[in-house]
């Protein structure tokens, strides 16, 4: 499984940005998808997560008042809408994926996930 994540940058704070991530394959509805961040000198932490039915999310301490996650599982992608950015939100942020049950809640913590995106870079000057 490859997931290809892809829309960081180099921002103002209180600008918003959209990462989007693609997975290769076609059984995409069979994974619980996530967003995760690192900023140098951290750990890993979840931003967001969305069940196989987007019915059920997760978010990282605070972050659901900025950011949402969606899915579009016809076009194979998890999306993060990120806005009102903030200096401490930058970070490499990576997507991930886990085979999950339909109704199952998805897992917040970076080891349940077996596949990962290469990470894009976002940035938010003060």
């Amino acid at each position: 499984v490859q997931l290809q994540a892809s829309g960081g940058g180099y921002v103002q704070a209180g600008d918003s940005l959209r990462l989007s991530c693609v997975v290769s394959e076609n059984t995409f509805n069979y994974y619980a998808m996530a967003w995760f961040r690192q900023a140098p000198g951290k750990e890993r932490e979840l931003v967001a997560a969305i069940s196989r039915s987007a019915l059920a999310t997760r978010y990282g301490k605070s972050l659901e008042e900025r950011f949402t996650i969606t899915r579009d599982n016809s076009k194979n992608s998890v999306y993060l809408q990120m806005n009102s950015l903030k200096p401490e939100d930058t970070a490499v942020y990576y997507c991930a994926a886990q085979s999950r049950g339909w109704a199952v809640a998805p897992a917040t913590t970076a080891e349940e996930y077996a596949y990962w995106g290469q990470g894009t870079q976002v940035t938010v000057s003060s």
